[in-house]
């Protein structure tokens, strides 16, 4: 291990390559964190209710073999035949390219968002590797990335943002600021603090002026986190640059679509976005953002 750190330190570039295959096969693990975390919480919430109600439901008992089910096992298969995915076929990118995006058993059809969150996550990790500096910080900096990615898309499915993510996220910003890796940890618990209260406060703003929800309190968590990653002063940039974009989504989403006022729009893929932007142009982005207010 020594010796790899020493290779990459002589040779930047390695760095660069080695963050890109790294994040192609940490975006073929997310694949399963998105299509199963939600699933997993389902689970858990009707076992919750089954205990609360005394439902005397037939169905096998927690931690029996046929209802374990989380990010391990069982193995990925097709939701078609059943085909286990094997090893060969689940390199990322590559494997759905080799198989034209269709099951080797069946040739069901496979989405090409699988492909495409991989190649997704590979990028962004490329970049984060381009301007974090190597050691701790690289290896945090693009954990946080990966955290971001998974929450953008299972928010995007379900509209939520599950505490199993949230929650381990803030944690790990406010001990990753112990020693002032992004910024001073005061900073950082001011702004974990501020980051929640601030859309706490919009929600029920919003909620006592009009009677309905605006947003969830999984937005705030996520806030937080950010907050306790890049301290307070990031917060009004994350939430200018987010609220930005979620604003032009939504007027698309009314123009577009017949119900658009009713429709959901989830905030946390703006939220995550922004504190993306925020890690790779921290510093030109407050710029921006003080020469516009000034």
């Amino acid at each position: 291990m020594q010796d790899v750190i020493l290779l990459m330190e002589a040779y930047p570039a390695s760095i660069i390559v080695f963050a890109g295959v790294l994040g192609l096969m940490v975006g073929s693990f997310l694949n399963v964190v998105i299509h199963r975390l939600p699933i997993m919480m389902q689970k858990d919430w009707q076992s919750e209710c089954r205990v609360l109600l005394t439902d005397e439901l037939k169905a096998p008992a927690s931690g029996t073999a046929e209802s374990r089910y989380n990010l391990i096992v069982p193995r990925s298969a097709c939701p078609k035949c059943g085909h286990k995915i094997t090893a060969i076929e689940n390199i990322p990118v590559i494997s759905w390219l080799v198989l034209k995006g269709k099951c080797s058993e069946c040739a069901n059809p496979i989405s090409a968002r699988y492909p495409s969150v991989e190649l997704l996550t590979g990028l962004m990790s490329v970049a984060v590797a381009f301007v974090v500096p190597f050691g701790w910080p690289l290896m945090l900096a693009l954990t946080l990335t990966w955290f971001l990615v998974a929450m953008t898309f299972i928010d995007l499915d379900t509209m939520l943002l599950p505490d199993q993510l949230t929650l381990p996220l803030l944690w790990l910003g406010l001990l990753a600021n112990v020693f002032g890796t992004f910024t001073d940890l005061q900073s950082a618990v001011l702004g974990a603090a501020a980051g929640y209260l601030s859309l706490w406060s919009i929600y029920w703003a919003f909620k006592l002026l009009t009677g309905k929800e605006g947003m969830g309190y999984g937005d705030f968590k996520l806030l937080a986190a950010l907050g306790a990653w890049f301290g307070w002063m990031s917060l009004p940039v994350i939430i200018l640059l987010s609220s930005f974009v979620g604003a032009i989504a939504g007027i698309a989403l009314m123009v577009l679509a017949k119900n658009g006022r009713d429709q959901g729009i989830p905030f946390g893929p703006y939220l995550a976005g922004a504190g993306w932007l925020y890690l790779v142009y921290g510093q030109q982005l407050i710029d921006l953002y003080f020469s516009f207010i000034l």
